[in-house]
């Protein structure tokens, strides 16, 4: 049998990975690692020791799950830190479901891919070897949420005498652009407490239940301004992308979907 020496450290992909338990991270390290072309770095299912090993070893690739840090605002607030501290960093997000508004939601935070864990899991090396190389990963159905996201945004009935406040309208700017609880804080000088208090009441008055329908029904009251820009995200063939911190990638390289 013929020995294959590994490649060297700086020709390989550092990817960390962080799933929602430490068991099924481990796992998924240990899999991924199987691949000579990856240096695996395991996270704990924890986002402050993610934020630090995303510093301290700067990896190429994250791949993390949409769960994690749903005590914390949620994984697209997750992403939207990685894309913050670290933009030359590409993001996957492990999807339970191929779901809507969680695929719009990973997209709208900054990722680069989605991947649903219906899928087999010899299509996640490929994902991360698509992204690396500055595709969007995408099936088409995943990819039809998108534009229907960007082209015709589904608004929410808002409820009778409802209006939204001054301060929650500001809070509700702040989402379109795709800012942390935190950052918000930080710019209406508030405390993040004050401004989950604020997401409530902005979800009852719109009657949404996530900051994707939020972010949608804002972008609907402008109009359908982005029919413009979506009509490269209907080819098929992959193309090369500029990631936006607060915008849906465009030029998407899609697949077939699942059956």
């Amino acid at each position: 049998m013929a020995y294959l020496a590994p490649l060297p450290t700086q020709d390989r992909l550092r990817v960390l990975a962080a799933d929602s338990t430490s068991m099924s991270t481990q796992l998924l390290v240990e899999a991924l690692a199987r691949e000579r072309q990856f240096e695996m770095i395991e996270s704990a299912p924890d986002q402050s020791v993610l934020l630090q090993l995303l510093k301290r070893r700067q990896p190429h690739i994250v791949v993390v799950a949409a769960t994690l840090a749903q005590d914390n605002g949620g994984g697209a607030d997750l992403v939207r830190e990685i894309r913050s501290e670290s933009p030359l960093t590409r993001v996957i997000v492990l999807l339970d479901a191929s779901e809507r508004a969680s695929v719009v939601e990973a997209f709208r935070a900054g990722a680069q891919g989605v991947f649903c864990r219906t899928e087999p899991f010899r299509l996640l090396t490929r994902c991360i070897q698509c992204v690396h190389q500055g595709q969007i990963w995408a099936s088409s159905s995943e990819l039809q949420f998108v534009l229907e996201a960007l082209t015709r945004p589904a608004l929410p009935k808002v409820k009778e005498g409802s209006l939204l406040s001054v301060r929650e309208t500001d809070v509700v700017r702040c989402l379109v652009e795709g800012l942390t609880n935190r950052e918000i804080a930080h710019r209406l000088k508030l405390t993040e407490h004050t401004v989950k208090n604020y997401l409530f009441r902005i979800f009852e008055k719109l009657g949404v239940s996530s900051r994707v329908e939020v972010v949608l029904y804002a972008l609907g009251q402008r109009g359908p301004h982005a029919s413009a820009s979506s009509s490269n995200g209907r080819h098929s063939t992959a193309t090369t992308t500029t990631p936006a911190r607060s915008a849906v990638p465009i030029s998407i390289s899609a697949r077939k979907s699942s059956p």
